[in-house]
């Protein structure tokens, strides 16, 4: 049975941050697999596109794909461009979807290692506030995993967490912080952005922290060991269960 190639798809981003940030996160995720080919494209603005991606692959005989949204959460570009790409894939692939990268313990440890990166220590954690502050959806299940990832953060030790969106629902970014100052027991704010990398978004949350006087600011997550290890165990569950379609049928 040939290893499906793994094809991680990205949003894309007019900013090129954004582009140079997934290449180096998926160059990270390849080292841990050793001989998996591995392949990235783009929704939108970046090249190359997933629909010539898919094109080539099928070109070059290629017959097993998983494809592996970047994504953190099933909001529109989940459950609405990736599949109708898919769809749209040339009929000799077989492509398999990968679930979204979130929620996972993976995810909350990156952002505690951003945390800690930006200067802070396990031990400010009963002391300290966060806002996980994310680019922000329109879709009520999306806000919802965001909401409790928040919660789940908090579990872990953090005085407080607060969820907060560069764009769509409220609150944004100096409004969590300026809430968390009022919290008791808060001696500081932090803002962890629960993006994947940088961008018009990214920047907005930032500028956010700034103008609130957040004492910390976390980087984006970007290339970080953890994200890493994620993208490995999502294709290998998807891998793994279209193994077990083959067997069953065969």
């Amino acid at each position: 049975m040939d290893t499906p190639v793994l094809l991680v798809l990205a949003h894309g981003s007019r900013d090129p941050r954004h582009a140079a940030t997934v290449r180096s996160l998926v160059r990270r995720a390849a080292l841990l697999r050793p001989g998996l080919r591995v392949e990235t494209a783009f929704l939108d603005f970046d090249l190359p596109s997933a629909p010539a991606t898919l094109d080539r692959l099928a070109a070059e005989g290629v017959r097993d794909v998983v494809a592996l949204p970047l994504l953190l959460t099933r909001a529109f570009h989940a459950k609405a461009d990736i599949p109708a790409v898919l769809r749209a894939a040339p009929p000799a692939l077989r492509v398999r979807r990968a679930a979204v990268l979130g929620p996972s313990p993976l995810l909350l440890a990156a952002v505690e290692r951003r945390l800690y990166e930006a200067g802070l220590t396990p031990a400010d954690k009963s002391s300290t506030g966060v806002v996980l502050a994310s680019a922000g959806s329109s879709d009520p299940e999306a806000i919802a995993v965001i909401a409790e990832t928040a919660r789940e953060l908090r579990r872990t030790g953090w005085c407080s967490v607060r969820p907060a969106f560069a764009s769509a629902p409220l609150p944004r970014t100096g409004d969590a912080v300026r809430a968390l100052r009022t919290e008791p027991g808060v001696r500081r704010v932090a803002v962890a952005p629960y993006v994947i990398a940088p961008g018009r978004l990214p920047d907005r949350i930032a500028a956010g922290a700034r103008e609130a006087g957040a004492e910390v600011l976390a980087d984006v997550l970007g290339p970080c060991p953890e994200l890493a290890r994620l993208l490995v165990e999502r294709y290998e569950a998807a891998a793994g269960a279209r193994e077990r379609d083959l067997v069953a049928a065969g």
